[in-house]
């Protein structure tokens, strides 16, 4: 399971290389307004994303269920129809965006400094969300059938193409934001068409032709897509939906704390991703085991999940104690900004080991299906805690920056403990596997 999940880690690190990039050149070149702008832009684009991503999601557990139930036909018409959905959903919601863009950053009380070139980044970030869903699907179907190893190197190419054009857009040509929007969807188009190629190259060995009939959506699994993927689609939407609240609240306090917040969601999204990672690698191969019945395998993927995730959490708690304001100064040059990191760090570090305990009960929730479950749990630490606690904290109490930040970083333990609660009571052994009715 850790040479397993080390392709995953290293993938989502590179996969938050993306924003994290255009962040730090921006901060560099153009400022803390277009360090504030990028940071309020890139939420609402990952909001989009990650909606797109819990459909994939669903599609990767079905394909999971199936290979380990031995039905390899029933996965030809899964990913046909993971394909044609989410290609529509993504369409969609770039026209939502787009449509949209002034009054979504009207809402989010954007400073007035950086609303322009926030508004400039959505836009051409915004029309490239089909890369995005893209790449998402490719590598779900990947994941799906246990090959963590080529997300890695798709994602790889991407992250080395943005590095290389936001140096060159940004600093060189001097497009500022502009720049590294452009930087970014040209990255994700590059990964999303290397990927596309390489599952072409390899569709006998996936059992996929790419001829149009493979994209025609099967109904059943249509409906099982939409069934499974819609509360992970919420549960994904509901806890971005909740950053952009508190992003909101924060924008109040002015334009330092607004890019402050920014960068240490930057910061705190590695951290976050990578120890991610371990949960993607158990969610394939909970859903494997499960399908094939093996269920105390199953077990034992949680157990050492949660392990791997103790270690890299004291080991990212460590970091974040010695070197927080430093990795602060990475983006951004003004004071300002590196003055109020330290209310952002003392506040955060509360929401680590949350993180520890929900990814391995996380991923097993994820892995067997529980699609709801994981919904309510969402809702419950995305709209519930994390809104009403940065509320209580920082307008309630007073606390103003601090306790924004403390009221989002406390948030997760309305995910973590109660999954946790529910392995470990075992009633999830009544639960009918997907791999039944596929």
């Amino acid at each position: 399971m850790l040479l397993f999940s080390l392709p995953f880690m290293a993938s989502n690190a590179l996969l938050v290389l993306y924003s994290t990039i255009d962040m730090i050149i921006v901060g560099k070149y153009v400022g803390t307004a277009g360090l504030a702008a990028v940071s309020q832009s890139s939420q609402i684009i990952n909001f989009a994303s990650m909606v797109c991503l819990g459909f994939s999601n669903a599609g990767q557990v079905l394909l999971a269920q199936a290979l380990g139930a031995g039905k390899k036909r029933e996965m030809t018409d899964i990913i046909g129809t993971l394909f044609s959905f989410v290609s529509l959903l993504s369409l969609a919601l770039s026209a939502i965006v787009l449509f949209g863009q002034t009054l979504i950053l009207t809402l989010m009380k954007v400073p007035t400094e950086s609303f322009g070139m926030a508004r400039e980044y959505l836009v051409i970030c915004a029309s490239g969300l089909i890369f995005t869903a893209g790449y998402n699907m490719v590598s779900a179907v990947l994941r799906g059938m246990g090959d963590a190893k080529r997300p890695f190197l798709f994602i790889g190419i991407a992250s080395a193409v943005n590095l290389v054009l936001d140096i060159l857009f940004t600093g060189i040509l001097g497009w500022g934001v502009a720049g590294a929007a452009w930087a970014t969807i040209i990255g994700q188009a590059a990964s999303f068409l290397f990927s596309l190629y390489y599952l072409y190259r390899r569709r006998e060995a996936f059992g996929f032709e790419f001829h149009r009939k493979s994209f025609v959506p099967n109904r059943r699994y249509t409906g099982m897509i939409t069934a499974i993927g819609t509360p992970m689609a919420i549960q994904s939407g509901c806890i971005n939906l909740s950053m952009l609240v508190v992003n909101t609240l924060i924008n109040d306090v002015g334009v330092v704390a607004a890019a402050t917040f920014g960068v240490g969601v930057r910061i705190d999204d590695i951290v976050n991703k990578i120890s991610q990672g371990i949960q993607y690698a158990a969610v394939p191969m909970v859903s494997q085991n499960v399908g094939a019945g093996k269920t105390e395998r199953a077990k034992k993927v949680v157990f050492f999940a949660t392990v791997y995730s103790v270690i890299l959490t004291v080991f990212f708690m460590t970091l974040y104690l010695t070197l927080g304001t430093q990795l602060f100064m990475l983006f951004s040059d003004d004071p300002l900004v590196h003055a109020m990191s330290g209310d952002f760090i003392r506040a955060i570090l509360w929401m680590f080991p949350a993180f520890a305990i929900m990814r391995g009960s996380g991923a097993f929730i994820q892995g067997i299906g529980n699609a709801k479950l994981c919904m309510v749990l969402a809702i419950l630490d995305g709209v519930v805690l994390r809104i009403g606690l940065s509320w209580f904290f920082g307008i309630f109490l007073e606390l103003g920056f601090f306790g924004f930040v403390l009221g989002y970083g406390l948030a997760p333990y309305g995910y973590a403990i109660p999954s946790l609660i529910y392995f470990l009571l075992g009633c999830w052994q009544k639960r009918r596997t997907l791999a039944e009715d596929i």
